[in-house]
């Protein structure tokens, strides 16, 4: 990237520190330069470029890399920022501030494993972990539905409006690969989890690790209802 570029990318992660800023690199008649975007994310740790800006870059140039700020850590990836890269198909760039160092990356390749990842709305919570199960154990993709974060709080009801569009269908038994949607601490379901079988489940808990854990007692109390792939059922 030019100087003036990088400049551009420290300054606008200076501007709007301590919260994470986001922008774009674009090229258009052979020139490079960075269009700052709006951070739509709650809180100061991530980032969601605002869709009109996104838009608007379009049009306006091709998008050559994704940028956003590290406030106050290094700019090394989080595995949310590896699996958005891959999502994105572009290169991305992440600058520190207050020091301005860089690190750029480009997809590779990578995916988060399915026990261990980190969380991260949208990128890395416990619906991408059922999508994620889903396509690379059964080869089933399911379809993206974005969600504000904690959206139960906000009036959303992700799971009960979405999962018959997912191609689920309620079932009054439990086997291997279904989903258990759970109610914890909300009015709504805001949580699933895949059933493995033998009293196991996977799952990805806000701010946690995804595990594995056994399914009995307190997740038995909170699951309010058993969906099943209309595929597996296809498949019996």
């Amino acid at each position: 990237m030019t100087p003036e570029t990088l400049q551009a990318i420290r300054d606008h992660a200076r501007d709007d520190f301590p919260r994470e800023s986001c922008g774009l690199v674009l090229v258009r008649k052979g020139r490079e330069r960075y269009v700052p975007c709006r951070n739509i994310a709650s809180g100061n740790d991530h980032f969601t470029i605002h869709p009109a800006d996104y838009s608007a870059a379009q049009d306006a140039g091709t998008i050559t890399c994704i940028v956003h700020s590290h406030p106050n850590v290094s700019p090394q990836p989080s595995e949310a920022d590896l699996v958005s890269c891959e999502k994105s198909g572009v290169p991305w760039l992440i600058v520190n501030w207050p020091t301005g160092a860089i690190h750029e990356f480009a997809p590779s390749g990578y995916q988060a494993p399915l026990v261990g990842r980190q969380f991260s709305y949208n990128v890395l919570d416990c619906y991408k972990l059922i999508q994620d199960y889903y396509e690379r154990t059964l080869s089933i993709a399911l379809p993206d539905f974005p969600h504000p974060d904690r959206f139960w709080e906000t009036g959303g009801n992700m799971y009960m409006e979405n999962f018959a569009k997912a191609g689920f269908v309620g079932v009054d038994t439990i086997e291997k690969h279904d989903v258990l949607l759970m109610q914890i601490g909300a009015s709504t379901p805001n949580h699933g989890a895949i059933y493995l079988g033998e009293s196991r489940i996977l799952q990805h808990l806000m701010h946690r690790l995804s595990s594995i854990d056994a399914w009995g007692g307190y997740w038995e109390k909170c699951t309010i209802k058993i969906i099943r792939h209309k595929e597996l059922l296809c498949a019996k």
